[in-house]
């Protein structure tokens, strides 16, 4: 008898050692997503002058890379007002489905400044984990800083896609300097969303590797999803929020955006649910009218005369 108990409890040992085994793997993928090229040009856009930067992460160690846009430079008449965009999960600062420097064309020659960057691990900054809003939030600050060093003068307002969305309000909504953010596509809860979605990531049972991805692996990566949590910030903040989400996004579904605009105090909060637009498409569906509303948000909730 005690030799088959010792049998049972040897595979068991086994089998838990090869499911944590596979859950770290996975974790390991999740956080160490392929990076994408920087292969478009602003001037495929229309930008004519692009000036490429270079700037730290509020984090030691990390530099992120990306594009500074200026109104004034490319000949239209300036707002005084600069753009900060956020781009999502395993993108880089392009967001190609969009695409990001489209809607910035449009932006600039309405006399906005624009930054884009690369979030660490993605496109041209620096190796590192990505913890998809944990530690991207010190790049974003790092973003931040920047813009608000470069145009002392100018207003400043966040752009953000999905993860980026996410991180803009966990940023944005605690930084005074921040006037209103355009959150495109958040989720609520990263921890909430990896609970329902990591078994159509994953292709992974839910049973027992949702509990291993989520309580072992943050041990051995230093980064616990479960702390990110945008709800929270939009709790908490004291500024205007336009939400966007497509009605048809299976991968972070429209009542995350719902679900966050409830939070949100600031009357001059607004959430725009985008028929059959899929997950951060809203934009490539009807990008008139998206340009046309982020405009009206960014100019009532931004002020007259900045």
């Amino acid at each position: 008898m005690s030799t088959i108990l010792y049998t049972l409890a040897g595979l068991l040992l086994l089998g838990l050692l090869a499911a944590s085994a596979i859950a770290f793997h996975v974790a390991w993928k999740l956080t160490h997503p392929v990076r994408k090229p920087v292969d478009m040009t602003p001037a495929d856009f229309g930008i004519k002058e692009t000036e490429t930067v270079r700037f730290p992460s509020r984090e030691p160690g990390i530099e992120l890379a990306g594009w500074y846009f200026s109104a004034a430079q490319n000949g239209c008449d300036t707002r005084r007002r600069t753009l900060i965009f956020a781009h999502g999960y395993s993108q880089n600062r392009q967001e190609p489905h969009l695409p990001a420097l489209s809607l910035a064309a449009r932006l600039i020659a309405d006399g906005y400044d624009v930054l884009m960057f690369d979030f660490r691990n993605a496109g041209e900054s620096s190796p590192s984990l990505t913890t998809i809003g944990l530690r991207e939030q010190h790049d974003l600050l790092g973003a931040i800083d920047y813009a608000a060093g470069k145009r002392p003068d100018h207003a400043l307002g966040l752009v953000g896609f999905s993860m980026g969305a996410a991180t803009s309000l966990m940023a944005g909504c605690m930084d005074e300097r921040i006037a209103a953010i355009v959150a495109d596509s958040p989720f609520y809860s990263l921890g909430e969303y990896l609970q329902e979605s990591l078994p159509q990531w994953t292709g992974l049972p839910r049973f027992p590797f949702n509990w291993l991805i989520l309580t072992l692996c943050p041990l051995l990566l230093g980064a616990d999803p479960r702390r990110v949590k945008p709800f929270q910030a939009v709790q908490e903040a004291r500024k205007p929020i336009f939400f966007i989400h497509g009605t048809q996004d299976a991968t972070v579904p429209a009542k995350n955006s719902e679900r966050l605009r409830a939070l949100a105090a600031d009357e001059r909060t607004e959430i725009w649910l985008v028929a059959e637009a899929g997950h951060v498409r809203s934009y490539a569906l009807c990008p008139d009218e998206y340009t046309a509303r982020i405009s009206c948000f960014l100019e009532k909730a931004m002020g007259e005369g900045q």
